[in-house]
């Protein structure tokens, strides 16, 4: 195969993993209401002591509902000084951890170690830890982890791709 041969097969199979991923319900955007096309790509942007965002902020109201991008269980309930109120949620297979943060709330009676599902309420958007007031929004990290590895373990992965379905799920 050459050339245009070998870009249709990688299209082909990009397209079929992404349709895998969409029918299992992989992922969603873990913000009611808003779709693919209210994102941005914030990753990468440089942040306070020359910080690198390894991570997507999605701006929305302050108290919008956040969801569970996928299923998976309630890893650690978290307040931290930068990330603010935080929830990090490992995937169904273990091989991702979700990193939810700058919370304004939990749903009531969320718990360490609760199943949660693709779409369920889990927290509000806000503007805790060193968020800027006048920009409530989520930030977003995926990680790649493996199995069994604690909460904050992980390589980060740009969720932007995955959000908007330029990317199936790692």
């Amino acid at each position: 195969m050459r050339g245009a041969g070998v870009r249709l097969f990688l299209a082909a199979t990009i397209f079929a993993a992404t349709v895998a991923a969409s029918k299992s319900g992989a992922i969603i955007i873990p913000v009611e209401g808003l779709k693919a096309s209210d994102l941005v790509d914030s990753w990468s942007k440089t942040r306070a002591e020359g910080r690198l965002h390894r991570a997507i902020d999605i701006q929305a109201p302050l108290g919008t509902p956040v969801l569970a991008a996928m299923d998976g269980r309630i890893e650690k309930l978290f307040t931290s000084k930068r990330g603010g109120l935080t929830i990090y949620q490992r995937s169904a297979d273990g091989r991702l951890i979700l990193y939810y943060a700058h919370l304004q709330g939990y749903r009531r009676g969320l718990a360490e170690g609760q199943a949660v599902e693709r779409g369920q309420v889990i927290a509000t958007v806000g503007a805790s830890g060193n968020a800027d007031p006048a920009f409530p929004h989520l930030h977003f990290q995926i990680m790649e982890t493996v199995p069994g590895s604690g909460w904050q373990d992980g390589e980060p992965v740009n969720p932007y791709p995955l959000l908007t379905g330029r990317r199936a799920r790692p």
